[in-house]
């Protein structure tokens, strides 16, 4: 290698370095809820004669407490999405689920930080909210117990579109006394503690169908720590 090209090689790693440096990170820390039309904690009785027959809809929120999505700061906002999939959501049997959305935007955010929220949901929630049908802007409140996930009562709210409200499962909310988690939860997240549903519901266009099924074993209360 000749020194023309040695140098020619050294600026374009420099370069490439340079550009790397400034690419957008990702780190998001805040609280997710969800609630589903089947339960979560439940027994192999129940789960077998809900699955293919209900659990097609769902409810999530994400509450931002810290962080930066592709550049843009998100300290403090929240986003929600509504599922309405062909089938069962979370059954391992369905290799294929197709699912339509309507995401809600906190009112709170700037035109670019609304792309960001939408663009944060999509990486956490994956393939369910890449048919996103409708996107509201809505006030979103959005709060926890003790601020703490083990404490399982959790409330969110998206306008008058949107709600789920939790409590923690007790004693007398299992029924075949062998219960446990049987789905996972729908996103990201990095630890989740099963609820009992008190409030589940959807009020709005898009998803051609509106909800309320609350009274089930049906949630989860969570926290998310996303860095890349």
């Amino acid at each position: 290698m000749n020194a023309l090209t040695g140098t020619a090689l050294s600026l374009c790693i420099l370069a490439t370095t340079a550009t790397a440096a400034k690419l957008p990170t990702n780190t998001v820390r805040g609280e997710y809820l969800e609630a589903r039309t089947v339960d979560v904690y439940t027994g192999p009785c129940f789960a077998n004669g809900e699955v293919g027959q209900t659990g097609r809809l769902a409810v999530m929120g994400w509450h931002i407490q810290k962080g930066t999505f592709n550049g843009v700061n998100l300290d403090g906002l929240s986003v929600v999405g509504v599922i309405r999939a062909k089938n069962t959501l979370g059954d391992w049997m369905e290799a294929s689920n197709a699912a339509k959305a309507v995401m809600i935007v906190d009112e709170k955010a700037t035109p670019e930080q609304q792309l960001a929220l939408k663009a944060f949901a999509r990486k956490m929630a994956g393939d369910l909210l890449s048919d996103v049908v409708r996107t509201e802007i809505q006030p979103i409140s959005f709060s926890m117990k003790d601020n703490s996930v083990h404490s399982r009562t959790a409330e969110m709210t998206a306008g008058t579109m949107a709600r789920i409200a939790t409590r923690p499962l007790t004693g007398d909310d299992r029924i075949c006394h062998n219960e446990d988690v049987w789905y996972q939860p729908l996103a990201q997240v990095d630890h989740a503690m099963p609820a009992f549903t008190t409030a589940n519901s959807f009020d709005g266009k898009g998803l051609g169908e509106t909800w309320s099924y609350p009274e089930k074993r049906s949630s989860f209360v969570a926290t998310f720590n996303l860095e890349n």
